[in-house]
C-alpha cells in the first residue's frame, strides 16, 4: 500500500453493502471520527475500511462535509496524478466523441464520469472546470494538464464560484489556468448559436443539459408564439425560433443574459423575431395575465427552487405557483413546458406540484413527453441525485 497513506473506517453499524456496489459517498454519521479523522484536512485521501477494517477503496475525506468522504477509486493504492486525471478524462471523452460531432458538450458529470464534484463544460478550444469539492481544488493543477493532454484545448478556466463550494469549505473565484478568452463564446446547437461568457455568466456559461429538451421544444414550436421565462441566454427560445417559431418573447432578470440572448438570436439570423422583456419572472407572467397575452408555447425553467431537502416544501409551492401563473397564457391547444433542477424534488413530486398549478390556473391537460438531462450528463444508478433535471410537456385544453 502507498506508504504512509491515512484510514477512515465506517461504524460497525454502517452499511458496507452499497458502497461495495458502487454507492460513493459516506455521510458523516456513517464514519468513525476519531481525534486522528477530524484531523484530516479538507480533501485528503484515505482508505476507507469496513468495520472490519477491510478496504474498500481509495476515498477523500472532508470532516466539515454532510458528506464525508467520496470514492475516488476501488484501488486502495491508487495514486491521483496527472496520468489517473487522464485515465478517467479520455474514458469521458469517448463517450462524448461518440454522442457529438462539434467540441461542445459537458465532458464531465461529477461523479457519473468518476470524478466526484467536477464539472467540466467544453467549449470548442476552451474548457471550464468547476472543482466543486475540496480533493478537486487540491488537485486542480494536475486535473488541468490531464485536461490539455487528454482534450487539446489551449485555454481551461476554473469556476469556483456556487454554493456547492461554500459547503465544501471552499473560496469562490474565477481564475484562468491557461489560455485566455476575450469575448463570448458561439456554440451551436439545436440549429441556433448560443452566446457563452465564460468568465462571468452562470455556472459554466451555459447549461448544456437542456439540449434534448429543447430539441422536443422546437418540434412544438413550428408557427407558434413563444415565451421562454428564465430564459438565460436564449434557451428554449433559440431553439424554437430554429425549429419555425413566428416570433419568441424571452425573460430573464440578468440584463446581461439577455444581451448575449439577443446576440445569438442575431447571430443565429433570427434577430427580427426574437424580443427580450427583463424582470423577476413571478411579475412578468403576472403582468402578462393581467394584460391577456396568449401564447402558443410556455416554457418556465427556473433556477433550483428546492436545492437541498429543508428547501424542498417552499420549493414544491413555487414550482406550483409558476405553473398557476404560466397555464392561463396558454392559447387552447397550445403546450406549457415546466422545468426544474432541483435535486431534492424528485419526479414525481415535482409533477404533482405542477399538476396542482395548471389546475389552480384553471387548465387541464395532457402530460405527452417527460425530459431529462442529456446523455453527457450520464446517471451514477446508484446516486439518485445525478439525476437531477426534469423537464414536463403538457399539452393544454
Amino acid at each position: 500500500m502507498t506508504e504512509d497513506r491515512r484510514t477512515v473506517r465506517l461504524k460497525p453499524k454502517a452499511e458496507a453493502r452499497a458502497i461495495r456496489h458502487g454507492f460513493p459517498w459516506v455521510y458523516a454519521d456513517e464514519l468513525v471520527t476519531d481525534r486522528r479523522t477530524q484531523g484530516l484536512a479538507p480533501g485528503a485521501l484515505a482508505v476507507l475500511e469496513d468495520g472490519e477494517r477491510r478496504p474498500l477503496g481509495l476515498v477523500t475525506v472532508n470532516v466539515k462535509s454532510k458528506i464525508i468522504a467520496r470514492m475516488l477509486d476501488r484501488d486502495p493504492e491508487a495514486v491521483i496524478d496527472q496520468a489517473w486525471f487522464a485515465a478517467r478524462l479520455q474514458r469521458a471523452l469517448d463517450l462524448r466523441a461518440r454522442l457529438f460531432d462539434t467540441p461542445f458538450y459537458r465532458l464531465v458529470h461529477a461523479e457519473a464520469d468518476g470524478l466526484p464534484g467536477v464539472v467540466i463544460d467544453r467549449f470548442g478550444d476552451a474548457a471550464v472546470v468547476q472543482p466543486n469539492a475540496a480533493w478537486a481544488e487540491d488537485h486542480i493543477d494536475a486535473l488541468a494538464a490531464a485536461l490539455r493532454q487528454v482534450t487539446g484545448v489551449s485555454t481551461v478556466i476554473k469556476n469556483g464560484t456556487g454554493r456547492s463550494r461554500s459547503l465544501e469549505g471552499l473560496a469562490e473565484e474565477t481564475v484562468v489556468l491557461s489560455g485566455g478568452v476575450s469575448a463570448p463564446i458561439p456554440v451551436p446547437m439545436n440549429g441556433a448559436t448560443y452566446m457563452a461568457d465564460l468568465m462571468g455568466g452562470q455556472k459554466t456559461g451555459l447549461f448544456y443539459d437542456q439540449r434534448p429538451n429543447h430539441a422536443f421544444a422546437a418540434r412544438l414550436a413550428r408557427g407558434a408564439r413563444v415565451l421562454d421565462v428564465f430564459t438565460h441566454v436564449g434557451g428554449f427560445a433559440l431553439a424554437a425560433l430554429a425549429g419555425g417559431a413566428d416570433q419568441a418573447l424571452a425573460v430573464d432578470a440578468s440584463a446581461a443574459a439577455l444581451t448575449l440572448a439577443t446576440e445569438g438570436a442575431r447571430a443565429s439570423g433570427m434577430g427580427d423575431r426574437f424580443s427580450t422583456r427583463q424582470g423577476d419572472a413571478f411579475d412578468v407572467l403576472e403582468t402578462l395575465g393581467q394584460e391577456g397575452a396568449q401564447f402558443d408555447l410556455v416554457i418556465c425553467d427556473p433556477p433550483a427552487f428546492a436545492p437541498a431537502k429543508p428547501a424542498l416544501e417552499a420549493g414544491l409551492r413555487a414550482y406550483e405557483r409558476i405553473a398557476r401563473l404560466a397555464a392561463p397564457l396558454v392559447a387552447p391547444g397550445g403546450y406549457l413546458v415546466l422545468c426544474s433542477c432541483s435535486h431534492a424534488a424528485d419526479l414525481s413530486s415535482f409533477r404533482n406540484a405542477s399538476a396542482r398549478g395548471i389546475g389552480r390556473g384553471g387548465r387541464r391537460g395532457q402530460l405527452i413527453h417527460t425530459g431529462f438531462a442529456g446523455p453527457d450528463h450520464p446517471l451514477l444508478p446508484q446516486l439518485a441525485e445525478s439525476g437531477y433535471l426534469k423537464s414536463l410537456f403538457f399539452r393544454l385544453d
